[in-house]
């Protein structure tokens, strides 16, 4: 379940980095400036690996969270769908739910 968003994720920091045309063209409709591209492109990289590695996962989620929340921000502005960005933030923490006991114990299913 984790697999998902943080595929996602890394997908989108690596457009980031390319400076292509279709990079250029969404920033564009979001009303970005593409020079903040490579800032973001580090950002979204860094809140991923957090997510990714063991003993920083749980922080990692907080703050890929955090990401999404303005990624749904930015498209709620310009009336785009946003249910993308809060499906990937719903596995991030589905995922992190079935991957950390502690996790579950903090916030018990029950009847």
């Amino acid at each position: 379940m984790s697999a998902i968003p943080v595929l996602m994720l890394l997908f989108s920091a690596a457009m980031k980095f390319t400076g292509s045309p279709q990079l250029a063209e969404g920033f564009g409709h979001l009303g970005w400036p593409v020079g903040q591209a490579l800032g973001l492109g580090v950002l979204e990289l860094t809140v991923t690996l957090l997510y990714v590695l063991p003993w920083t996962r749980v922080l990692g989620a907080i703050l890929v969270t955090g990401y999404l929340g303005g990624a749904v921000a930015a498209h709620v502005r310009i009336g785009d769908p946003f249910w993308v960005q809060v499906l990937l933030g719903m596995l991030a923490w589905g995922g992190l739910y079935l991957r950390d006991k502690r996790l579950r114990e903090l916030l018990p299913m029950t009847r």
